[in-house]
């Protein structure tokens, strides 16, 4: 049964927010739309699935959805921080840093959500990986301490990423 799902759906969570992507784009909600999100979510994984990198071998959902919080709160944060600096700063003031963070990730697909994280928060843009993928390079607007900045990425995003995808 377990094998049988596993081809179904290679991607458990992709099928789920392709159909709710689908039904969210739709001006009104019908059924037969529902259930043609629910069949594109399903036909579109499998057909590309060949071409996907293994899936985590563990994902904690609960500890997924209170790190989406926890990243839409520091947006909202940031994008204040960022307004107020723009606002009562002037560039000479500004101190701007590349910030070295070194990865204890391994896994592609939790280091990607750390680099989108870093982008979305105002304020900050993960610009490079290195080539061994050990190392990420960000750029922060104003960052009087770069190592403050490193170890608040590190204990903030990338220890809460690791008790994600286990």
């Amino acid at each position: 049964m377990t094998r049988a799902f596993n081809w179904l759906f290679p991607h458990p969570f992709l099928t789920l927010l392709m159909a709710v992507v689908w039904i969210l784009l739709q001006n009104q909600f019908s059924w037969g739309m529902a259930v043609f999100g629910v069949i594109l979510g399903v036909i579109i994984p499998r057909l590309t699935a060949r071409w996907w990198p293994d899936r985590p071998a563990g994902f904690r959902v609960g500890r997924m959805i209170g790190y989406v919080l926890l990243v839409l709160w520091d947006i909202i944060i940031a994008n204040i921080e960022v307004a107020w600096i723009i606002l009562t700063r002037r560039n000479k003031n500004l101190r701007p840093a590349w910030i070295v963070i070194p990865l204890d990730l391994r896994d592609p697909e939790a280091i990607t959500v750390l680099a989108g994280t870093i982008t979305l928060t105002p304020g900050t843009v993960s610009a490079d990986m290195s080539n061994t993928g050990r190392h990420l390079l960000v750029h922060a607007l104003d960052a009087p301490d770069p190592d403050a900045v490193r170890d608040e990425i590190k204990t903030r995003y990338e220890a809460r990423l690791k008790e994600i995808f286990v």
